[in-house]
C-alpha cells in the first residue's frame, strides 16, 4: 500500500507541474506559439477562400446584414477581397461601422504573432480540453489603445502540441464613441495537415445602447481553403540557342542586312547591290570613289509590348 501510495502522489507531483508550468516555461511557451502564429498568418497570405458573413437582429422590428466575398488572386498574383454576394441591408436598430467590419476581418480570426504579443498583456490561466485537444489558456489584454486601430481582448485557447490557438473567445476593442461590440467565439480546424485556420465564428450577444437593448446573432464561415500556386511562365523574345553563331553585334559577329549578301572587305563598288553603293566625288585633281556598307536596320520587336496585367480590384461595397 505504501509502494502504491507513493506511486500515485509521484504521478500526482508530475501531472501538477504540467498544470501548473513555472514563470520561466509560461514565458517560453508564449514565445514559441507566437513564433508558430507568425507562420500560419505568413501561411494563410497563401490560401484562397469563401468568407461568409451574416448578422441578425433578432428583436423585434429587426432587421439584416450579409455578405459573401472571396479572398483570391488576381491574375498578377496581387490579393484582393472580391465580394459576390451582397444583399440590401434590412438592419432597424443597429448600423454596420467601418469598425464592425475590420473586427469582422481581422480580429474575429484573431492571431497573436512574434510582433504582436507585446502589444498584449498575456497571462496565463490553466490548461483546459477542447475537444479531443489539450489546451494552455490565455488571458489577452491590449496594453494600450491607438486611435484607428482595433485589438482583441478576451481568452485564447493553444493547443498543445501544435502550439496554435485553436481558440479564441472575446471581443474587438479600441476607441470608438457610441459604439457597442459583441463578445464572439471563432473556432480554427487543421488545413493540409499543418496550419490551424479559423472556419467558423459565432456570436449571440445583446448590445446595450442608451435607446435600450438590441440581441444580436453573428455568423461568419471561412470555407474552401486553397493553396494558390502561379503555374504559367512568361517568356520575352526568342529563345536564343547557345550553340547557334552569334548575334549580329556581338563581338567577332559581322553585321548583317536581311536580304543581302555582307561582302568581305577585298569586294569592289561594282560588287555591291545599288541601294549600298555611294556616288564618286571628284576633285581638281583628280577623282576618288569611297565605298560604305547602309547602316543596319533597327532590331525588329518580336510582338506587340505587354500590357500590364494589373486589374482593378474590385470596390467594397459600403452598407
Amino acid at each position: 500500500m505504501r509502494i502504491l501510495a507513493a506511486l500515485f502522489l509521484s504521478v500526482g507531483l508530475l501531472l501538477a507541474d504540467k498544470v501548473n508550468p513555472n514563470p520561466s516555461e509560461i514565458d517560453e511557451i508564449i514565445r514559441k506559439f507566437a513564433a508558430k502564429e507568425s507562420a500560419f498568418a505568413e501561411a494563410r497570405q497563401a490560401y484562397t477562400y469563401r468568407q461568409s458573413a451574416k448578422l441578425q437582429e433578432m428583436g423585434t422590428p429587426g432587421g439584416k446584414w450579409e455578405e459573401v466575398s472571396d479572398i483570391l488572386f488576381s491574375g498578377a498574383g496581387k490579393r484582393e477581397e472580391k465580394v459576390i454576394r451582397a444583399p440590401v441591408q434590412t438592419l432597424r436598430n443597429i448600423i454596420m461601422t467601418p469598425e464592425d467590419l475590420q473586427d469582422m476581418r481581422n480580429t474575429q480570426p484573431f492571431v497573436l504573432t512574434s510582433n504582436e504579443v507585446d502589444l498584449y498583456h498575456v497571462r496565463f490561466l490553466g490548461r483546459e480540453k477542447v475537444d479531443e485537444l489539450d489546451v494552455y489558456v490565455f488571458a489577452v489584454k491590449p496594453k494600450k489603445l491607438e486611435a484607428g486601430k482595433r485589438y482583441f481582448s478576451g481568452m485564447i485557447y493553444v493547443d498543445e502540441q501544435d502550439l496554435q490557438i485553436v481558440k479564441s473567445y472575446g471581443r474587438g476593442v479600441g476607441i470608438a464613441k457610441n459604439q457597442q461590440f459583441p463578445k464572439f467565439e471563432t473556432f480554427r480546424e487543421q488545413i493540409d495537415g499543418k496550419y490551424w485556420f479559423p472556419t467558423y465564428t459565432v456570436s449571440n450577444d445583446t448590445l446595450n445602447f442608451e435607446n435600450g437593448p438590441v440581441p444580436i446573432k453573428m455568423t461568419v464561415k471561412y470555407e474552401n481553403y486553397k493553396r494558390f500556386q502561379a503555374e504559367s511562365t512568361i517568356k520575352f523574345g526568342d529563345i536564343v540557342d547557345p550553340g547557334a553563331a552569334a548575334a549580329p553585334g556581338a563581338p567577332g559577329a559581322s553585321p548583317a542586312t536581311p536580304g543581302a549578301t555582307t561582302p568581305s572587305p577585298a569586294s569592289s563598288e561594282s560588287d555591291l547591290p545599288p541601294h549600298m553603293r555611294q556616288k564618286s566625288k571628284t576633285g581638281a585633281t583628280g577623282s576618288s570613289t569611297s565605298t560604305t556598307t547602309a547602316a543596319p536596320p533597327p532590331p525588329v520587336s518580336s510582338g506587340p509590348e505587354l500590357a500590364p496585367l494589373y486589374g482593378k480590384p474590385t470596390p467594397k461595397k459600403k452598407k
